[in-house]
């Protein structure tokens, strides 16, 4: 089973909203006149947190260029900005469309900058002009290299359902639904329709017919793409987000009538999940919802991102729920809560909860138990299987174990003390 690598995190793509206001050929980058300081440029930044394996750059009067790198903020140079250096920056950036910040305080675009592709959301904040830029990437990862349990292997070969992958922003849901439909481009003829905003990495058609559509620039909102993409003949249908009931229905429709429907949410369990898409629905149509979900839901992969033991990269962690008879009836009834201990029942299909997957890491010595504690859904339960996560040895004291729920029961490996659960 592979890891996130540090490199491979610096390709991590935002899902935040936003349009695009460049097409793909415009997509260079324009320089500007201003008045920075010498050295002073976004060209410059980027090139320089980019041969960190940074995820992004912050751009702040009154501060320090900055980069996120592992998960962490920190100073790309000492030198700090003035209110003239973000002008001129932003003027760089923003070429024709600058007016725009003025108008609405803030702009999406993307570029092409120092090689790396880079989308930048420009914004006004106390009178002076910001920038977030996040490097995407061109490359997409092998699916056996993302640290995902072997059962997301079998993701590609279903041919109807629908699959979310869900988890925080940057949590590597784009990845990871990247590498699952380039494996399906290469092994099988479909014709892929994508809804995206924006499009984070771009395909080369193999076997399949592939088509991405941008919200904001090839369509209007992810609603009225989706209705648009059942009358283009998919057979397998990429959602970006489900934001609306409208969008959430139609994906199901899809579902329903014999499309491979894979989503994203915002959401950190499967559980979660489950109760998202039926709670944006009025409560007199949510037993309809309920029913739909279940016989279309085919697996749920929530993830995220954890700093390595060693302080150096970060590691996947995740959780997988595969839809059994008994956790499809158990969504029909409404019966959510039960769904955790479903899981853990259903082993052999494929299904791990999230704290079973944090143990594994532990006790592979991948992250450290407070890492992982922190990580957690159940506190006392991960303390009763993992003692030594209740004691910081950065503060030499005992941490709390917070709410305590039902524990389910495994098998204690020897000499350790804590359950060990294997990934399937």
């Amino acid at each position: 089973m592979g890891d996130f690598s540090s490199d491979y995190l610096a390709q991590l793509n935002a899902m935040n909203a936003g349009e695009m206001q460049e097409d793909d050929e415009d997509y260079a980058y324009e320089g500007g006149s201003g008045k920075a300081a010498a050295g002073v440029s976004a060209e410059r930044y980027i090139a320089m947190a980019a041969a960190r394996g940074a995820s992004d750059v912050h751009l702040v009067k009154g501060i320090p260029p900055k980069c996120r790198h592992d998960g962490q903020i920190e100073n790309i140079e000492d030198r700090v900005l003035t209110d003239e250096d973000c002008e001129a920056i932003a003027k760089e950036l923003a070429g024709k469309y600058y007016q725009q910040i003025a108008e609405i305080g803030e702009l999406d675009l993307a570029k092409t900058i120092a090689g790396e592709r880079v989308r930048i959301n420009l914004f006004r904040q106390q009178g002076s002009i910001s920038a977030a830029l996040r490097i995407l990437s061109d490359h997409i990862p092998d699916l056996e290299d993302l640290g995902l349990p072997e059962v997301v292997y079998q993701f590609p070969k279903y041919n109807k359902g629908i699959v979310l992958v869900t988890g925080e922003t940057g949590s590597g849901k784009s990845t990871t639904l990247a590498a699952v439909l380039d494996r399906i481009n290469h092994t099988r003829q479909e014709h892929i329709v994508t809804l995206e905003d924006p499009i984070e990495y771009i395909y080369k058609p193999d076997r399949c017919i592939i088509n991405q559509r941008e919200i904001g620039k090839d369509t209007r909102c992810y609603a009225d793409g989706l209705r648009a993409v059942l009358r283009e003949d998919p057979d397998i249908i990429l959602i970006g987000e489900m934001r609306d009931p409208e969008t959430i229905e139609t994906a199901l429709t899809a579902a329903e009538t014999g499309h491979l429907v894979f989503a994203t949410l915002h959401t950190n369990s499967a559980v979660d999940s489950v109760d998202r898409m039926v709670g944006v629905f009025p409560e007199e149509r949510q037993p309809q919802i309920r029913m739909e979900l279940s016989t279309s839901i085919k697996a749920v992969l929530s993830q995220q991102l954890l700093l390595r033991a060693g302080g150096k990269g970060r590691i996947l962690a995740c959780e997988v729920m595969i839809a059994t008879p008994s956790i499809r009836n158990l969504i029909r009834e409404g019966k959510t809560p039960q769904m955790q201990s479903a899981m853990l029942t259903a082993a052999a299909e494929g299904s791990i909860t999230m704290d079973n997957f944090l143990l594994n890491l532990v006790t592979a010595g991948k992250v450290t138990p407070q890492t992982a504690y922190e990580a957690c859904n159940d506190r006392s339960y991960f303390l009763k299987q993992c003692p030594e996560a209740g004691f910081d040895p950065a503060e030499g004291a005992a941490v709390s174990s917070g709410e305590t729920k039902t524990a389910p029961s495994g098998k204690t490996s020897r000499g350790s003390g804590r359950t060990v659960f294997t990934i399937h």
